[in-house]
């Protein structure tokens, strides 16, 4: 997550709410072609994960792929810049301050698969990093606005989850300490590939329902941050309240 580590969240309905089952997914063991554009706490543990899983994956960042060798040569993946990171990818992952969203390189998405998904983890943190946006203040949920900037439907997923738990708390299914993350979109074939993705990555998921629910899993919800199972996380998408916190607001 970030700044400094604060925990993400998600949201959905009622109706929406369910658990994933492994019989939805991707063939078991397919290899994807994974781009993630920001190598910070979370990306850069997201390509740790998923190249040891046997993903391919190009990461990028503001600073250029010569400051990502030490990343690549612990993990394999292809240090590549912001502009190549989605080129065959089926999956895009955009993890940079949401500040810096409006100022992603134009053509970002050119080359990627067909049907290829976007997962968003960003969270807005007006006082800490990103200042004051006024579409967001005004009630339009941050994925939304991120979703706007880039063109291209996303699944916000991630963004109550602690970065090292990334490495740390990943459990095989059906084990009692397996934690569960909401993921929150309109696109219901990309929401499941995202889904059976997390489950690869050693969590359970709770189907949150539409971007425009996805306030549920915003910053000091009770959701964000949350390490419980499904049945926590359900119960925490539903006691979440429409109204931004005061230390959330610029």
């Amino acid at each position: 997550m970030s700044p400094a580590e604060y925990p993400h969240r998600t949201g959905g309905w009622l109706r929406y709410v369910s658990r994933y089952t492994a019989t939805q997914g991707l063939p078991e063991g397919h290899p994807m072609k994974i781009g993630i554009i920001g190598a910070g706490n979370i990306g850069g543990n997201l390509t740790r994960r998923l190249t040891a899983l046997g993903h391919e994956v190009s990461v990028a960042n503001s600073r250029g792929p010569a400051t990502l060798t030490e990343l690549a040569e612990e993990t394999g993946a292809h240090p590549v810049a912001a502009t190549e990171a989605a080129r065959g990818a089926e999956v895009v992952v955009v993890t940079v301050p949401l500040k810096a969203v409006p100022d992603l390189p134009s053509g970002l998405f050119d080359g990627a698969a067909e049907g290829f998904v976007v997962i968003d983890t960003n969270n807005y943190y007006p006082r800490q990093r990103d200042g004051r946006i006024a579409e967001i203040e005004d009630g339009l949920p941050e994925s939304r606005w991120t979703e706007r900037h880039l063109g291209h439907p996303v699944i916000k997923a991630f963004n109550g989850t602690y970065a090292q738990d990334i490495l740390d708390r990943h459990r095989p299914a059906g084990d009692p300490e397996r934690i569960a993350l909401p993921v929150a979109g309109d696109d219901e074939r990309g929401k499941r590939i995202v889904r059976e993705l997390i489950d690869e990555l050693g969590f359970d998921t709770v189907d949150a329902g539409g971007l425009d629910e996805s306030w549920r899993q915003q910053p000091d919800s009770p959701v964000y941050g949350l390490r419980e199972g499904t049945e926590g996380v359900t119960k925490a998408l539903a006691a979440a309240s429409p109204e931004r916190p005061e230390t959330f607001r610029a």
